[in-house]
């Protein structure tokens, strides 16, 4: 099995999720069962880097709001597990990424 990272990048949510919406987050977990290698978490803030070493706060348009690594055959099988993330209903996306099997 391969591991896959879920990025997260949110469409209209509110600064405070509501009951409801973390329900919805957590059923969404649920569905994914076993597939699940870590949870993950929100992200609260971001800083970009420039290659000079500048930091800037932010991370530009459409920043990563979060993420989830889990496992599945390969991307087809990892990106049908992503199509029901709970966040695509308010707009929002998720980017797929293979991670490579190091050691």
């Amino acid at each position: 099995m391969a591991r896959f990272v879920m990025m997260y990048h949110q469409g209209d949510t509110p600064e405070e999720p509501t009951q409801e919406t973390m329900d919805s987050w957590m059923s969404g977990f649920r569905s994914l069962g076993d597939a699940v290698v870590d949870m993950g978490s929100p992200f609260l803030g971001s800083t970009t880097i420039a290659p000079g070493g500048e930091a800037t706060e932010g991370s530009g348009p459409h920043p990563a709001t979060g993420y989830t690594v889990i496992e599945a055959a390969d991307m087809e099988a990892a990106a049908a597990l992503a199509g029901g993330c709970p966040g695509l209903a308010s707009g929002g996306s998720v980017r797929l990424y293979e991670a490579a099997q190091m050691g």
